[in-house]
């Protein structure tokens, strides 16, 4: 394995990181909204049938 492959996974985790810190960051932001505004936009129903077609 050269240094370039290593250094490409060590980008790849990391990015995988970062998306994950995102999404929860999203989902503590959203569920601190108000329950009435949440349903207007469909969180987190639309949010969680999103996911499932995403794995």
């Amino acid at each position: 394995m050269n240094g370039f492959a290593i250094l490409r996974s060590v980008q790849h985790y990391v990015g995988k990181i970062r998306t994950m810190r995102n999404e929860i960051r999203t989902q503590r932001f959203m569920d601190g909204l108000p329950a009435d505004l949440r349903k207007d936009i469909g969180w987190p129903d639309m949010y969680a049938s999103g996911r499932r077609n995403d794995n």
